[in-house]
């Protein structure tokens, strides 16, 4: 792939296949970054490193070969410094502080939108536009500022947090999958709002829907939960 020196070059480092073209896609939609390839192992992250100038990985911390800070650990012992957003659905704040020593810059929490994550790559392309020297402490913080968000991402309009943290679980705990007509019915909500924040899960990538045939009538979509890291074997 051929890339303009000003374009930021990411690499996704993603064990799910779904969710790695869902990264890729949304890496291509923000002006100024392109994704220049993916990968589903640790091991091909290092060969691919190896082979390919990378500004910044998109990592999953949870990888069928190892744990995504070991990568990271190891990246910058063998003098890789290529910088690091860690893309996980675990929340353990002991490996974000170990992510932060090991040059990790952002967390984005799965699901996220595309807007979550674009939100994080500006504030890192800012942050790597500041150069030269500080004039005092305050310059020095500004600079620091620009890779924080402002707080939590909004979801689209007529979503809610709470219900959304419902709909996941119900259809988390359901191996076979839901329609939108089974969620509503486990969480107590309509069947239409149901709808609305399953295709929000398919757009975070962590829901994908199929059609299911029945006897008569138009196939009705089921929706079925896309499993990520520290979720292996439920």
């Amino acid at each position: 792939m051929t890339t303009s020196p000003k374009q930021i070059r990411v690499l996704v480092v993603e064990d799910d296949p779904v969710a790695a073209d869902a990264h890729v896609m949304y890496v291509n939609r923000v002006p100024g970054f392109t994704a220049v390839g993916k990968v589903h192992t640790g091991a091909e992250a290092r060969r691919a490193l190896d082979r390919t100038p990378v500004d910044l990985l998109l990592l999953d911390l949870h990888l069928p070969d190892g744990h995504g800070l070991q990568l990271a650990r190891s990246l910058r012992a063998s003098g890789h410094q290529t910088d690091v957003i860690a893309v996980t659905s675990a929340r353990d704040l002991a490996v974000v502080r170990e992510g932060v020593a090991l040059g990790v810059v952002q967390y984005v929490l799965k699901p996220f939108t595309f807007a979550t994550l674009r939100d994080r790559l500006v504030r890192y392309a800012e942050f790597r536009e500041t150069a030269g020297e500080a004039s005092g402490q305050d310059e020095v913080d500004r600079a620091l500022a620009t890779l924080r968000a402002p707080g939590p991402a909004a979801l689209p309009k007529g979503l809610s947090a709470p219900t959304l943290e419902r709909v996941t679980v119900a259809l988390r705990d359901c191996g076979e999958g839901l329609t939108a007509a089974g969620v509503a019915e486990a969480v107590g909500i309509s069947r239409i709002t149901a709808r609305r924040y399953l295709e929000h899960l398919v757009d975070a990538g962590r829901a994908a829907r199929s059609p299911q045939y029945g006897t008569v009538g138009r196939p009705e979509l089921r929706y079925r939960w896309v499993r990520g890291e520290g979720e292996r074997g439920r």
